[in-house]
């Protein structure tokens, strides 16, 4: 997953920035298992099979889309992250104090 330097962020920002995206992405997919083993437990229809299956085909793209590693808009990725509970502030320990505050102010919106 490694990227080329992107102006503004060192080596080591662009390490801790992958390691805490890959662990809220390893989380979420977590959530994600819990919720469908729920659900399969409930299947007892045709119709419940094809919504599983719609479900599970609207999830794919969200967390396939969502969690493409980018540098770019990433603040705002990991504040949604923190917002959600897939990411804690400290696990981002590391990145320059102004990008640490400014996903800390907008996980707080």
């Amino acid at each position: 997953m490694a990227q080329q330097a992107v102006e503004g962020w060192t080596a080591t920002e662009q390490a801790i920035a992958e390691r805490a995206f890959e662990q809220a992405h390893g989380r979420a997919i977590d959530q994600l298992i819990v919720t469908l083993r729920n659900r399969a437990n409930a299947l007892n229809s045709p119709e419940s099979i094809w919504q599983f299956h719609d479900f599970l085909s609207i999830e794919r793209h969200t967390i396939e889309g969502r969690f493409a590693f980018r540098l770019d808009g990433i603040l705002f990725v990991f504040a949604s992250l923190v917002k959600e509970g897939l990411l804690q502030l400290d696990e981002l320990r590391g990145l320059d104090a102004e990008k640490l505050a400014k996903v800390a102010a907008m996980a707080r919106f």
